[in-house]
């Protein structure tokens, strides 16, 4: 599967409440976002890498000149949907209608090497595309609104639950599309497979592994870094 990556990180992090964006936080002998790039940078299916950073960005320019396969760097915008079309009018030029897209957050260090085989294999021969995401496996409560402290309402019933995660992979036309007309009638997308059901498409499932883990808190950070420790080389980037 021949494909571009577009890697959002123009966020803030404010949630990490820490001096640096979470993506440029310290893990190991690099970075967030360096682990999160690894995997594709490995990859000879990737055909080139769009970083869609805050136009305030000063830490972005000197990470980016140790990394040779990023192709472009772009502005993001106020919101995630922004960055990401942000990033596929980086690569109009470059993609066709039918060519494959990655979009991956940069505070995912912990995408394994054998899910990204898994996505390439599940989603080549797809229409449209797909997601990496984890079937729920825990008990789900939902809270009465008006409870402070909060108080369960009901249990939710899992059956047919999964928690989406990156990458997504979609054709560049259906996404590039999909995202205008969100945009275009006002709505905000929380990801890029919410803006393709809103086409009418219905994106694949990929059961991924679970330690794909975000980093929103310190306490995440502590946690990727034991799972990159304990991964077992090649993964172990």
């Amino acid at each position: 599967m021949r494909y571009f990556l577009v890697v959002p990180a123009a966020g803030s992090g404010r949630r990490f409440n820490a001096a640096v964006p979470k993506q440029y936080a310290a893990l190991g002998s690099s970075t967030v976002i360096e682990h999160s790039l690894a995997p594709f940078e490995a990859d000879a299916d990737c055909v080139g890498i769009v970083v869609v950073v805050a136009e305030a960005d000063t830490t972005w320019p000197d990470i980016s000149a140790r990394h040779t396969r990023v192709i472009e760097t772009a502005p993001g915008g106020a919101e995630r949907v922004h960055s990401v079309r942000a990033g596929l009018r980086a690569l109009a030029a470059r993609a066709r209608d039918d060519d494959w897209v990655m979009v991956h957050d940069a505070a995912r260090p912990c995408f394994a090497a054998r899910d990204l085989a898994l996505l390439k294999q599940s989603l080549a021969a797809h229409e449209v595309g797909g997601l990496l995401a984890i079937p729920l496996a825990d008990t789900l409560k939902r809270a009465a609104n008006a409870a402070d402290p909060p108080a369960v309402e009901t249990t939710v019933d899992r059956a047919g639950l999964w928690r989406a995660v990156t990458p997504q992979v979609f054709r560049f036309g259906h996404l590039a599309r999909a995202l205008d007309a969100a945009l275009a009638a006002g709505r905000m997308p929380t990801d890029e497979a919410q803006a393709i059901e809103w086409a009418g498409f219905r994106p694949r499932l990929v059961a991924g592994r679970p330690d794909n883990i975000k980093v929103t808190t310190a306490d995440d950070l502590t946690l990727a870094a034991a799972i990159l420790t304990l991964r077992a080389p090649p993964e172990n980037t």
